[in-house]
């Protein structure tokens, strides 16, 4: 299965990839993990939304902030992957394009993210170092990591 990527500011984003976006979050986080949440918080607006497609539809999604946006690094957020695009690597990818991206639009920062705990060692081998203790973020454990 083959994935395209897309970085696309939320204005230039179509009413169609808003929606998918909306949805996958909505699928993942509120449905599959059955959690209540706010996911529209008002910060898309001011996020860079990497998107990756394939010939079924969006298939892994996150949302990049500047420095000052959410943390006072950069960060990395709304990390999903669709139910049926899992185990194909393409979390991974996802990943090094998000920070490729972040990399590319406000150079060689510290990265930060707020991380469920059981994907530490996923993050780890990316880069990330644990920064926080175990917390509860819409009750799931999450830990705060950071990349340098």
């Amino acid at each position: 299965m083959d994935i395209r990527w897309e970085i696309k500011s939320f204005g230039e984003l179509s009413n169609e990839e808003l929606y998918q976006v909306l949805r996958l979050r909505n699928e993942v986080f509120v449905v599959e993990q059955n959690c209540a949440y706010q996911d529209a918080d008002n910060y898309d607006q001011r996020a860079f939304h990497v998107m990756g497609s394939t010939d079924a539809g969006l298939a892994a999604y996150t949302r990049i902030f500047a420095p000052g946006i959410k943390f006072d690094v950069a960060s990395i957020g709304r990390v999903v992957t669709a139910s049926f695009a899992r185990n194909l690597g393409f979390g991974r990818e996802l990943m090094n394009v998000s920070i490729a991206a972040v990399q590319e639009k406000w150079g060689n920062i510290a990265i930060k993210i707020s991380a469920q705990q059981y994907l530490q060692k996923f993050y780890e081998s990316l880069g990330f170092v644990q920064r926080s203790g175990t917390y509860l973020e819409d009750n799931i454990p999450h830990i705060e990591m950071i990349r340098a």
